[in-house]
């Protein structure tokens, strides 16, 4: 069986408080966005669970989500076959797209799905929080207003079905740990929640990516290409999650030239 794991941008990211435990808690919304990697599983002949891999390069196999996944289910449903995977990689990777929490949480629905394992929906979630705070968005993969660590997901009614976007990654490395590090929690003046129902038009003066204040001191390139987003006529541009992506939303009539460098990873999406 074949599917196609999404990415996911965040629309607006504030950080409200730390947490004894470490993490923090955030307000944000998930949008999903048509942009795929391609995830294929058969059952294996050879007794032995494999991952096989193109596109862009996912690192050290034994640490991919897919893998991990797997594991995870085959832990509480040892009738689960030994099987083969291989994922073609489109979405760049650490670039706050959420690529390889999509992975996991579409390996976690396909192979419940393929071997019949009828796992309840809220065990799903389970299972997909142990993976990655936001893993269990992509078992909604609908618009979702995100608090606590990311996990805690609320659908909401959100189309930007008249615009399409623009994605931006100029290969840029952000550690996330230190990003984290160095930003000050604050209670915003307005709620995301809020902010999100106004007309997209507003957008750029009200709802606010917290991290960008870090990251752009940091690294003027990744600002100067939301610079250049507003300049060519985006609606709204942000940086999603804790970067390095840029996001800008175009009305879909215009005809937008945009310059990227050709190593940059470069997407127009039209959205649903």
């Amino acid at each position: 069986m074949v599917i196609f794991p999404n990415c996911k941008i965040n629309l607006g990211l504030n950080v409200l408080r730390k947490r004894e435990d470490g993490y923090h808690d955030i307000e944000t919304v998930f949008y999903p966005i048509p942009i795929y990697d391609v995830l294929e599983i058969i059952s294996s002949q050879d007794g032995k669970t494999q991952l096989s891999a193109t596109g862009i390069s996912v690192g050290e196999y034994e640490q991919n989500l897919c893998l991990k996944a797997r594991h995870l289910l085959k832990d509480d449903y040892p009738e689960l076959p030994e099987i083969k995977m291989h994922l073609h990689k489109v979405i760049p990777m650490g670039a706050g797209l959420g690529g390889g929490s999509s992975d996991a949480s579409f390996t976690l629905s396909l192979l419940n799905q393929k071997y019949n394992l009828n796992i309840p929906q809220q065990q799903l979630f389970d299972y997909a929080l142990q993976l990655g705070s936001d893993c269990p968005f992509f078992l909604l993969n609908k618009p979702a207003l995100a608090s606590g660590r990311g996990e805690i997901v609320e659908t909401i009614e959100l189309s930007l079905s008249g615009y399409k976007m623009l994605i931006v990654n100029p290969g840029i490395h952000l550690n996330t740990k230190e990003i984290f590090q160095e930003i000050k929690p604050a209670i915003p003046v307005k709620k995301i929640k809020e902010i999100i129902q106004q007309p997209v038009s507003t957008w750029k003066y009200e709802l606010i990516n917290d991290f960008e204040e870090i990251v752009f001191p940091m690294h003027p390139l990744i600002k100067k290409i939301k610079e250049n987003m507003y300049r060519h006529g985006a609606v709204y541009a942000a940086m999603s999650g804790t970067g390095s992506t840029l996001f800008g939303i175009f009305n879909s009539g215009d005809e937008i030239n945009f310059p990227v460098e050709k190593e940059y990873f470069y997407k127009w999406a039209q959205l649903l």
